[in-house]
C-alpha cells in the first residue's frame, strides 16, 4: 500500500508542477529564470571544446551568439530593432548600452557586429564553464573595485582595438538597473573611445516592464525594442572632454529611453520627460547634433 501511495505521489508531482507553472506567477518566473541560467551553462559546456580548438579568439563570439539566439523563440520574446543601418560600417567603434537584466544577452546577440567583444565584470571569469567560454570568446574582464587595474585594462583595450581590429561593447551604468531612468554612467567606455579615437554608438533597450520584472517576479512573453542611435564622434577629443562626452551620450540615451518608456510602460520618471519623436541631444564640440531616428525597422520574430 505504501509503495502504491508513493508511486501515486510521484505521478502527481509533475501535474502539480504544471499547475503551479500555469497559475502561479512566482513559480512561473523562477522556472523561466532557472531555465535561462541552465541554458547558458549547458551551451557553454557544449561549445567550449569547439571554441578551445581555435583558442582565445573574438571569432568564438559567433558560437555564443548562435547559442543564445534561440532563447527569444523559447520565451516568446519579439525583438524589434531600429537604426540597424547605423552599424553597417567597417570602422571600429565602442558601443554603450543600458543594462537591465541578464535578458540583455538576448538583445545583445540580435545586433552585436562581427569582431565585437563585451567588457564584463571580472567575477564572471570564475563562473566555471561559463567563465571559460567567455574567456575563449575574447571577452575583456575588468575589476570594478580596483580603479588602477581598470584604468590599465582600458588603456590596453584601446591599443588592442587598433592592433586586432576589434569593436567593444560596454554597459556604462556598471550594474543592472530596471528603473525607467538610467544610473550615472561610469566613464571608462568614454575614455576608451577617446584614447582609441573611435566613435561611440549608443544603443538603448526598451524597458522590460511589460513582460519581465525581478521585483514583481514576472516573466511572460512580450516585445523588446532596440534603438541604435547615430554615432558620436571622438576625433580630436582628449581626456578633458570625457566628462562632457559622457553626459552628452547619456542624455541622448535617456531621451530615447523616455520615448520608448512612454509607449510600453506608461508613466515616466521625472528625469525622463516625454519628448517629441524628433529630438536633438544637446552637444558640445564632442558630438555635433544627433538627428531623428531612422524609419528603418528590422523585426525578428
Amino acid at each position: 500500500m505504501e509503495v502504491v501511495l508513493l508511486h501515486g505521489l510521484l505521478l502527481l508531482l509533475p501535474l502539480a508542477a504544471l499547475l503551479l507553472y500555469r497559475y502561479n506567477a512566482t513559480f512561473h518566473y523562477f522556472c523561466k529564470v532557472t531555465f535561462f541560467n541552465c541554458w547558458i551553462m549547458a551551451m557553454a559546456t557544449l561549445l567550449s571544446p569547439f571554441a578551445a580548438l581555435r583558442g582565445r579568439s573574438v571569432e568564438n563570439m559567433k558560437l555564443l551568439r548562435a547559442a543564445i539566439l534561440p532563447l527569444k523563440h523559447l520565451y516568446g520574446i519579439k525583438m524589434q530593432v531600429w537604426g540597424l543601418e547605423h552599424l553597417n560600417t567597417e570602422e571600429l567603434y565602442v558601443i554603450v548600452c543600458n543594462h537591465q537584466a541578464s535578458l540583455d544577452l538576448m538583445g545583445m546577440v540580435e545586433v552585436i557586429p562581427d569582431r565585437c567583444v563585451p567588457i564584463a565584470k571580472k567575477e564572471l571569469l570564475y563562473m566555471g564553464m561559463v567563465g571559460w567560454a567567455c574567456w575563449l570568446s575574447g571577452i575583456i574582464f575588468i575589476d570594478r573595485y580596483r580603479r588602477e587595474d581598470a584604468i590599465n585594462v582600458i588603456s590596453q583595450t584601446a591599443r588592442t582595438m587598433r592592433h586586432e581590429n576589434l569593436r567593444v561593447w560596454v554597459f556604462p551604468e556598471g550594474t543592472r538597473n530596471q528603473d525607467k531612468s538610467m544610473l550615472p554612467f561610469k566613464r571608462g567606455a568614454f575614455h576608451l573611445a577617446v584614447q582609441a579615437q573611435v566613435p561611440i554608438f549608443p544603443i538603448v533597450f526598451s524597458p522590460y516592464c511589460d513582460f519581465f520584472s525581478s521585483k514583481e517576479k514576472k516573466f511572460t512573453s512580450g516585445t523588446c525594442t532596440i534603438q541604435i542611435l547615430p554615432k558620436v564622434e571622438t576625433q580630436g577629443l582628449s581626456s578633458t572632454d570625457v566628462p562632457e562626452l559622457t553626459e552628452t551620450v547619456r542624455q541622448a540615451m535617456v531621451d530615447a529611453l523616455a520615448e520608448m518608456s512612454a509607449s510600453c510602460c506608461g508613466d515616466l520618471s521625472s528625469e525622463q520627460p516625454q519628448l517629441p519623436h524628433c529630438a536633438g541631444a544637446g552637444a558640445g564640440r564632442a558630438t555635433g547634433s544627433l538627428p531623428c531616428k531612422e524609419n528603418t525597422t528590422w523585426t525578428s520574430n
